[in-house]
């Protein structure tokens, strides 16, 4: 089966959006297209002493609304286009959640797992030299993303610091707390989703402490999805996965206890207690929440007729195809779309960029509070749209946040 192109996947979404706001066909082509790509070839020294060279990207989408803003991610099987479409849906995130940010995205391919801690230092220094002149707290703010964390932030916003003379705190978010990150970031994404979920329980009218739970992907975000789904909703996660597999228990699972096994071996398969799954069959289980947490294109037309959940909490960037997406419609399975899911992050990302700038630093509840306020507002409002127009929530979304992006640059007088 030929790979499913991401960046393809993000434009007809775009696309079906146009036609609902009736969007001038200029506006609409300018919105289909990245801004600004930046490609970089980056010599490394191994550990061995021999060079190896990687490389790198970076895609600034659209800054109509402000800065770009969005991860940078390291993986063996990157590709340009998946760049491009997180970067597309990173616009829209920012957009949606009412943010003064753009989107962008950036990416090296490379396998962080085989690499030594020298060898990760100097392949984030080296991606700074690269792009150094298109980024800062004004332009573009890079973040963490798949297979990068706060110690790689640190080197990068060490490395950009040096380059302009002068600390630079604000330039990338998902720091150490003690070096200008937020309090509240390491579940950010996870706690976000899971006030989309609850308002989304009250509309539907299930009971969040008797639910029931599937996470595909046991990375950051789905591990404290299930541990923040246990500990303040009392739900129920019977099945969680990774890339080597996935494991059931219909009495429930410790998600600390996964963890920690996952940590010492390497993968959630064989924690004792629990049955073998693959990834495939736990889309499919019968479950109030289903959550992909992990890549993208999951949920397709070969398997969306045998989904049997309630609700689709895609914690995931771009899990469900927009074929998938009109079959879960028609089926009655309430769909919570990715750039509004999972935009926990990016929203306290924002928040830590605010500290940055006034340095002065939230306590955690504050950050909770402020998150609770932004993630419920957005997500009754695309719950509004979507009844309004008769579609569903993700074509709902899409119409609040182009709509916003096309404003702002027909104001400037792009378009």
């Amino acid at each position: 089966m030929a790979k499913i192109n991401p960046f393809e996947v993000a434009q007809r979404q775009l696309d079906e959006c146009a036609k609902i706001l009736k969007l001038d066909p200029g506006t609409h082509q300018v919105l289909r297209n990245p801004k600004r790509e930046i490609h970089v070839t980056l010599p490394i020294k191994m550990d061995d002493g021999k060079v190896k060279v990687f490389k790198g990207f970076r895609v600034q989408y659209n800054d109509a609304r402000g800065p770009a803003k969005g991860g940078i991610r390291f993986h063996p099987e990157e590709t340009i286009d998946t760049v491009r479409a997180l970067s597309a849906w990173m616009t829209w995130k920012c957009s949606l959640l009412d943010l003064p940010l753009g989107g962008g995205k950036g990416g090296i391919i490379c396998n962080p797992k085989e690499m030594s801690p020298t060898e990760l230092e100097k392949l984030s220094r080296a991606y700074i030299d690269q792009v150094w002149q298109l980024i800062g707290p004004e332009q573009d703010i890079p973040a963490p993303d798949v297979y990068t964390n706060p110690q790689i932030m640190v080197w990068m916003m060490d490395e950009y610091s040096k380059l302009m003379g002068k600390a630079q705190f604000g330039t990338i978010t998902g720091k150490p707390l003690g070096l200008g990150g937020s309090a509240g970031r390491g579940d950010a994404t996870a706690r976000g989703g899971w006030y989309t979920i609850r308002e989304a329980c009250k509309f539907l009218g299930i009971n969040l402490s008797k639910a029931t739970i599937a996470i595909q992907g046991y990375g950051n975000a789905g591990y404290f999805a299930a541990l923040l789904a246990k500990k303040f909703f009392g739900a129920k996660v019977i099945a969680v996965s990774d890339s080597k597999g996935g494991i059931i228990n219909k009495d429930g699972l410790d998600p600390d206890k996964v963890n920690q096994h996952k940590t010492k071996t390497g993968s959630v398969i064989n924690f004792p207690g629990t049955s073998p799954i693959s990834n495939e069959q736990l889309l499919e289980l019968k479950v109030d929440i289903l959550c992909p947490a992990a890549l993208e294109n999951v949920i397709t037309d070969k398997n969306v007729k045998n989904l049997k959940t309630k609700i689709v909490a895609e914690l995931a960037n771009g899990p469900t195809t927009p074929e998938a997406d009109d079959i879960l419609y028609k089926n009655g399975i309430h769909v919570i779309p990715d750039f509004l899911c999972n935009a926990g992050g990016v929203t306290v990302s924002y928040f830590e960029m605010v500290q940055n700038f006034y340095m002065y630093y939230w306590e955690e509840d504050e950050v909770y509070k402020q998150l609770d306020r932004k993630m419920t507002h957005a997500y009754q409002a695309v719950l509004k749209t979507s009844q309004d127009y008769k579609i569903n929530m993700r074509k709902a979304a899409y119409v609040i946040a182009v709509k916003r992006v096309a404003d702002a640059m027909k104001a400037r007088g792009w378009v």
